[in-house]
């Protein structure tokens, strides 16, 4: 056989390339794309299909490895008194204060966001969830409502409220959230509905008159899973001797009379205060822009410390949120699905922005401009609607955002959209 000679500058060695890919040496990544910075931002991604669902904040592999072990606790102590607070029934010292402020915070920025929205204006699409803080709605075309499709996905606007900017989803109230933390389906006419984050607070150890809650002193029992309360076996026989050992006593009439002089003169208080109010008018709207800000973080920062130690579920493909060691069993799921599971939700750990949903809109850099472009909207940045209606209130804009918003971009003209890459 004959042997194929080639020519020598084929049979040169091959360059080496390790040095290309070596991790002693790092590849410099454009501006914007450095994700390991924790003050950085991305306008969040677009609404997730209906069929799929929310992402685990734990991952599985955690949450089977965690039961494993809690069952084999269980079986080398089948009867155990619980130490840890809250699981225990106890409040959590720390965290008392923590949810009193959250608490206080949240009136103040219900309070301060209907101050605003008498001078920002506010514009709510008429058949989706769309909101934009501005003279003028956007034009840009995300529209999923109905008939959207005879109009492009156009938005059509009408005027917002204030509770359109910052959504509090509700909570079913437990009043004992050890010994009976599920509601069941035949109760859920019965249990009151209370926004979650007021639950939150409750639960962490703000007590209210309208939703009593109740409070041990002594920690409870686990007896082979389940809650043993002795306490109450207690106070129980107490209030069997004492209503025993009370007697009747004579019977007295309210006095109508001052009660309704009473009544009266705390109407004629509130409206003078009514008309004091709105003589005085907003004096500083950036002082309120600035309060409104600072008790939004503080509201947010608060509920994140608390929700560490208090257990908040939600619905993996509903927005149905559960404060509570456990998910309650009323049937009232209608997202993906819920065929399969009669109706129940499909629980798992919530975030903050499932407690308090946050409702991101569009930055507009100028209230005065020309309403934002379709054609330019990969160049405007987002931001929670509190914050952008802050920022056009006159508060300055918080670092959390900045990359968000996108400040550091520069649109073009509408006129320049074909000449940019």
């Amino acid at each position: 056989m004959h042997k194929i000679l080639k020519p020598q500058h084929l049979l040169s060695k091959r360059p080496n390339l390790t040095h290309f890919f070596s991790t002693k040496t790092p590849i410099p990544l454009p501006y914007g794309t450095e994700t390991n910075d924790p003050s950085f931002k991305d306008i969040p991604k677009p609404v997730r299909d209906k069929s799929e669902r929310k992402p685990y904040v734990t991952p599985m592999k955690v949450l089977i490895k965690r039961a494993k072990e809690e069952r084999e606790a269980r079986k080398l102590q089948p009867c155990r008194m619980l130490e840890n607070p809250p699981e225990n029934g106890l409040l959590v010292p720390q965290l008392v204060p923590v949810a009193h402020q959250v608490y206080e915070a949240r009136e103040a920025l219900i309070s301060g966001i209907s101050k605003l929205v008498k001078v920002i204006p506010v514009q709510k699409c008429r058949f989706c969830h769309e909101l934009h803080i501005g003279h003028v709605g956007h034009e840009i075309r995300t529209c999923t409502g109905p008939g959207s499709g005879m109009r492009s996905s156009t938005h059509v606007w009408r005027k917002g409220r204030a509770h359109d900017v910052v959504f509090f989803p509700k909570s079913y109230h437990l009043y004992d959230r050890v010994g009976k933390p599920r509601v069941v389906h035949d109760e859920s006419r019965k249990v009151p509905r209370i926004p979650a984050i007021v639950e939150l607070c409750i639960q962490a150890g703000v007590d209210l008159e309208k939703h009593p809650t109740k409070r041990r002193t002594k920690p409870v029992y686990s007896i082979e899973g389940r809650i043993v309360d002795f306490e109450q076996v207690k106070e129980n026989d107490e209030n069997e001797r004492n209503m025993h050992d009370e007697n009747p006593g004579p019977l007295t009439v309210p006095d109508l009379g001052t009660k309704f002089d009473e009544a009266r003169n705390s109407i004629v208080d509130k409206e003078t205060d009514h008309l004091e109010e709105s003589h005085k008018g907003v004096t500083d709207l950036r002082e309120v822009s600035v309060g409104t800000m600072e008790s939004w973080f503080k509201m947010i920062s608060g509920a994140k410390k608390i929700m560490e130690k208090y257990g908040v579920l939600t619905c993996g493909y509903c927005p149905e949120v559960q404060v509570g060691p456990k998910g309650h069993k009323v049937r009232m799921c209608k997202a993906t699905k819920h065929q399969y599971r009669d109706g129940l939700h499909a629980w798992q750990e919530a975030t903050i922005d499932d407690l308090v949903i946050p409702n991101y809109v569009w930055h507009v850099r100028d209230s005065n401009g020309l309403p934002l472009d379709n054609n330019l909207k990969r160049y405007y940045g987002k931001a929670p609607a509190v914050v952008e209606l802050c920022v056009q209130a006159g508060a300055p804009v918080p670092d959390q955002y900045r990359s968000m918003m996108r400040l550091d971009v520069v649109p073009p003209d509408r006129d320049e959209v074909d000449l940019v890459a």
